[in-house]
């Protein structure tokens, strides 16, 4: 197993200390309390709290708007495809529950890099949505409303992160498989 580098631990705590504070909350010195270590030593590793919560949240959106690419390039029907974004998003939350906290609740904190940061999700969203209007076109999904459709399933794939971790006994194959029957096929017998 590769080593954990001193930057890439400092990404980790801090993530913990702003999915369970709130990145406006934590201070830099609470980031050094919680690695046990002074805070002028962070800035050896990293340049400052918007550095990290940069790091943490464009390379999660890039994961995501990369997987996006591949499964909406491939040849798979629309319903394999939605299959594979539901698989997306499980694997992706349960490797980082916690940058997926301020993927989604510390956006706005962005300086930088926010206007690259919506650009990836509007990508993702859009190709989302073409998914769904060509699985209607081919009769694959029902004839509703993309953006309501789109928004049902992101809002509980956006939410994982606050489930899995609580849920130690559930394998993320059957989540995968149990979160496609539901969201794809509906809880109708």
């Amino acid at each position: 197993m590769k080593t954990e580098t001193r930057q890439q631990e400092i990404i980790r705590v801090a993530a913990k200390l702003f999915k369970e504070k709130g990145y406006s909350a934590v201070t830099m010195r609470d980031l050094a309390k919680a690695m046990g270590i002074k805070a002028a030593s962070l800035y050896n590793h990293i340049n400052s709290k918007q550095d990290i919560l940069n790091t943490i949240i464009i390379s999660l959106a890039e994961e995501f708007t990369e997987g996006m690419k591949q499964i909406s390039t491939s040849n798979d029907t629309c319903i394999e495809k939605l299959k594979k974004i539901i698989q997306l998003h499980v694997n992706i939350s349960s490797k980082n529950s916690y940058g997926m906290a301020s993927l989604n609740n510390d956006w706005m904190h962005l300086e930088t890099q926010r206007t690259y940061y919506k650009k990836l999700r509007s990508d993702y969203e859009n190709d989302f949505k073409t998914i769904l209007e060509d699985g209607i076109k081919a009769g694959e999904i029902v004839n509703a409303k993309p953006d309501v459709m789109m928004f049902s399933i992101l809002t509980t794939l956006r939410s994982l992160y606050i489930w899995i971790p609580k849920k130690e006994d559930l394998s993320l194959e059957e989540l995968t498989n149990t979160l496609s029957q539901i969201l794809i096929k509906g809880i109708n017998k």
